[in-house]
């Protein structure tokens, strides 16, 4: 059988290493920086000729470098002659732009989707895309995984009892996101109702389903960027009366005012993943980092073994 290597961008360092570690694998070498120009150097520094070639990189801030280095780390095994070359894309950034919503804008989603095949990738392992729709720009296989298994095996290690529980979806457009976690979690289950007054500014008003009165709120989402939208869910939730509210995301991008808006939101807890590092936890002391390595690496070893993944998408992770 083929070996099995593991090469981490800059990016994410600690997630790629805890998946080896999950593993019992040693992080492959590989050498990286910069031309005194600012173009992206890399060397890798073993041989992968014949193996089966993982490269870990999520496209998180700053994306334009990370994105280059990944085409730049996968041209290189490509041309080392990997047998197969895997792009671990934990976070896929240029995400939010999946269609033509106006006149004379990109389809950024498809352009990167473009890129990553082009430069050589032969798969394509992602989690939580910002719309599912996204694999279908892939000319090549995509395993999209989903984090709800490790969100869902904290909540309930807290034994929350179910009638003081709401899951909450913080718009119309995460509501089969929050009915998977209710399916697993139970309790009750509310929406908040999201009006978009302008292309950067939305209101929230009522919540509809619930109710949240005297309950124990998480509020689930793929992503937290700006905080806008789970903030001002969470005031919402918080007047009508939930006792205490938690937030949970895959992803947590947090840029611009997220960490002021979530110090200052009524929340107990901010649950995130290390899809992204986050460097903001010295401020944010209600943040708790859950790993979804061992997510990526049972994941890796069967598209390894040419083994089926589906069962990662049942609530057996944890």
């Amino acid at each position: 059988m083929r070996e099995i290597k593991i090469f981490s961008g800059r990016a994410n360092p600690k997630l790629a290493e805890d998946v080896c570690n999950f593993l019992h694998l040693k992080l492959g070498r590989v050498s990286l920086g910069e031309f005194p120009d600012g173009e992206i150097q890399c060397k890798i520094d073993e041989d992968v000729r014949g193996r089966d070639v993982f490269l870990v990189q999520p496209t998180c801030p700053p994306v334009n470098n990370n994105l280059m280095e990944l085409l730049v780390m996968i041209d290189s095994c490509r041309r080392a002659s990997a047998e197969r070359i895997t792009a671990v894309i934990p976070y896929y950034g240029y995400a939010r732009q999946d269609r033509k919503d106006e006149g004379r804008v990109p389809i950024t989603a498809k352009l990167v989707a473009d890129l990553i095949t082009s430069a050589g990738a032969d798969r394509v392992l992602t989690m939580d895309l910002h719309a599912a729709q996204i694999q279908g720009f892939f000319n090549v296989p995509v395993d999209h995984l989903n984090a709800s298994p490790v969100l869902n095996h904290y909540f309930l290690s807290l034994g929350v009892p179910t009638e003081e529980l709401c899951v909450v979806s913080p718009d119309a457009g995460s509501i089969k996101r929050a009915v998977n976690h209710h399916r697993r979690l139970n309790g009750e289950l509310a929406i908040v109702d999201k009006r978009r007054t302008s292309a950067h500014e939305t209101t929230t008003k009522n919540i509809i389903g619930g109710p949240v009165e005297g309950k124990i709120a998480v509020i689930f989402d793929d992503m937290i960027s700006t905080a806008g939208s789970i903030c001002g869910a969470a005031k919402v939730v918080h007047k009508a009366g939930a006792r205490e509210i938690y937030i949970a995301a895959t992803h947590g991008v947090l840029c611009g005012p997220a960490v002021a808006r979530l110090q200052a939101a009524p929340i107990k807890e901010l649950i995130l993943t290390d899809t992204i590092p986050q460097k903001s936890q010295d401020l944010l002391t209600n943040m708790r980092v859950l790993s979804v390595a061992p997510l990526l690496g049972e994941a890796i070893k069967r598209i390894h073994n040419d083994e089926s993944i589906s069962a990662l998408f049942r609530e057996n992770i944890g």
